[in-house]
């Protein structure tokens, strides 16, 4: 007789482990627009299935909410079921014993914050307003509304000229978001039920490798009526192309000397080369865009003047100004802020930083923006400061690994407290209290830093970089009546339109704060179509690109083919693009991986493509 025995999985546990991996991979490809009412529900099932029953609170209280769940979604629900449901819920929150419970009723009390109104139609109209308008996951993700399923089908059919085609009619910079685009198209893809989320972003620089010198459409008659452009970044330069399409006559004025915004003062070269943004910017003013360059608003020209030499306005003048940390020696000589920095290397005078130790504070895209910046610039050591855990940093973390790759140091649950200087006043180092994790934050969805028991921390410094956030150069406007919110953003309308300001529209990061180059455009996209429509037209966006025939292939689970980067030996030494292209190959093989939700599924008879604006 053995008193212990080795536990080996048997072949129950396996499946079982299996089916765990399956149900994470439908969840992560839930699209957007489910219903909230049933959604909750099933988790609620979900959860009630792990419960062990030993507590009253868990193993009665979650089946109560979920026969009242389901008489919300399938019954006459009575008018005050909502208000029991919440009272059952925190019941629970309150007296179970254990997470499981708790968790579960707090997933409900949660759907009830964020999806009351749902809850109500159910109740009292007996319908839902979930919307299935555009439940193809990937589209209904892209801020923009780019025919994502199309220009995949067609890269996989080896037409990469009309994939740019259709890109262009949603966004007309495929070229610009094919190297920098944060792809929130993937999050949701459906592919995730079989293996893995297609790489969306790959398969676009692929097609605007090979597609070659992609001519642009005709712009249509003439319509006489004329639109200022503030701003020549992503957005401004979006709605730009449209109104030029549409036949209005645009200029845009730009405060530096080069268009492009963020996109050439906020984005370095490695991961945007500068002759493909110029390419494609030239592109764009090809359409009979005037540009006038150096001209700022309140200084070379004012507001009232551009409302009453233009038919409209569109705003779009990004979030280019540093933000402050508020901590002591901020103002320190070798203290710059990430804007200073980008900004001097896109106007191709860079900092030289040879031989110095470089510190970084921040956790975002632009923190590793100017934290690989500072190591292609000859610095010794470069480290980046973060208050939180490296895993809760904002920036991408294919950035994050980038810049480890390359040589940075990442020091986490850092918070930094005052910069010290020497006689001269000058920063010698950074003085930080070091963090301890604590309770998550619902908001953002990440856990909180707070003082930990341990004594300050120097950090040697010749230079100290701060990347914390951008502000909005508001100066000339708001003496022109336009609305400024607290933080300096512009007051605008979901339709774009100012309010109290005929004739006025904003979008972009001078609306919502500082945000990605697609939403930019997806801005500058709805701006075009609203001055378009303020104005009298109703002109259409369209092409007249045909899609390869949709068909059924192999489903297998395969791998996902990601982009290669060049050595990080080698490309930490300059400023040439860091990524590798898909070969032919890789790019058959993965766009072969597209399900083509556009056409089978919901996506064939409730949204499905768009083929005009």
């Amino acid at each position: 007789m053995s008193r212990l025995d080795v536990k080996t999985p048997s072949k129950a546990q396996a499946i079982v482990d299996q089916m765990y991996r399956n149900m994470e991979r439908r969840i992560a490809a839930s699209p957007p627009g489910l219903c909230p009412v049933d959604m909750a529900l099933n988790f609620l099932s979900m959860c009630q299935a792990q419960t062990c029953g030993k507590c009253v609170p868990c193993r009665i209280g979650l089946a109560q909410l979920n026969d009242m769940l389901r008489e919300v979604l399938e019954g006459e629900p009575y008018p005050s079921i909502i208000e029991r449901i919440e009272e059952t819920a925190r019941v629970i929150v309150n007296a179970a014993d254990c997470a499981i419970g708790i968790d579960a009723a707090q997933l409900v009390l949660m759907g009830l914050e964020g999806f009351r109104d749902d809850y109500e139609e159910h109740v009292y109209h007996h319908r839902c307003i979930g919307s299935l308008k555009n439940p193809v996951p990937c589209v209904a993700l892209c801020p923009a509304g780019v025919d994502i399923p199309g220009y995949i089908s067609l890269v996989n059919d080896g037409r990469c000229e009309d994939a740019v085609r259709l890109i262009r009619k949603d966004n007309p910079l495929p070229a610009a978001c094919a190297y920098i685009c944060e792809h929130p198209c993937e999050a949701r893809c459906r592919r995730n039920m079989v293996d893995d989320p297609l790489n969306i972003r790959g398969l676009k620089r692929y097609a605007v490798d090979h597609a070659g010198n992609v001519p642009q459409p005709k712009c249509a008659p003439s319509t006489g009526r004329s639109i200022a452009v503030v701003g020549g970044g992503p957005g401004g330069l979006s709605a730009a192309y449209y109104l030029s399409l549409m036949g209005h006559k645009v200029t845009i004025y730009e405060r530096h000397g080069r268009l492009g915004g963020m996109m050439r003062y906020g984005i370095p070269s490695y991961r945007l080369p500068r002759n493909i943004l110029d390419e494609e910017i030239a592109s764009i003013l090809s359409l009979g865009i005037e540009v006038q360059t150096n001209v700022e608003i309140g200084r070379d020209i004012t507001f009232d003047d551009l409302k009453k030499e233009y038919d409209c306005l569109y705003l779009s003048i990004g979030a280019q100004t540093d933000k402050k940390m508020g901590i002591e020696g901020e103002n320190s000589e070798g203290v710059i802020s990430a804007v200073e920095l980008l900004r001097s290397i896109g106007d191709e005078e860079p900092i030289d930083f040879s031989g110095k130790n470089i510190v970084v504070i921040g956790g975002g895209n632009v923190a590793m923006d100017v934290t690989r910046s500072a190591i292609r610039l000859g610095a010794a050591k470069v480290s980046c400061v973060y208050r939180r855990r490296q895993e809760d940093m904002t920036a991408q973390a294919e950035e994050v690994e980038g810049a480890i790759a390359e040589g940075a140091e990442i020091c986490s649950l850092e918070a930094p407290i005052r910069i010290e200087t020497d006689a001269e006043g000058r920063a010698v180092a950074l003085w930080t209290q070091p963090q301890i994790i604590g309770e998550v934050d619902m908001a953002s969805g990440r856990p909180k830093p707070g003082t930990a028991e341990v004594p300050e921390r120097r950090i040697p410094a010749d230079m100290i970089i701060i990347a914390v956030g951008q502000g909005i150069h508001s100066a000339g406007f708001e003496q022109g009546g336009v609305k400024i919110k607290r933080g300096g953003a512009f007051l605008a309308k979901s339709n774009t339109q100012l309010p109290e300001l005929e004739g006025v529209f904003a979008g972009g990061d001078c609306v919502t704060g500082p945000a990605t180059v697609i939403r930019a455009i997806a801005a500058g996209k709805a701006a075009a179509a609203n001055i378009d429509e303020y104005l009298g037209f109703h002109h259409e966006i369209t092409t007249d690109v045909i899609l390869p025939p949709p068909v059924f292939k192999d489903l297998k689970a395969r791998g996902r083919i990601n982009i290669s980067e060049r050595d990080a030996c080698e490309r930490k030494t300059d400023f040439s693009c860091i990524e590798c292209g898909f070969t032919d190959e890789e790019a058959h093989k993965e766009s072969g991986r597209c399900l083509r939700c556009d056409h089978f599924g919901f996506g064939n008879f409730r949204g499905g493509r768009i083929e005009k604006w």
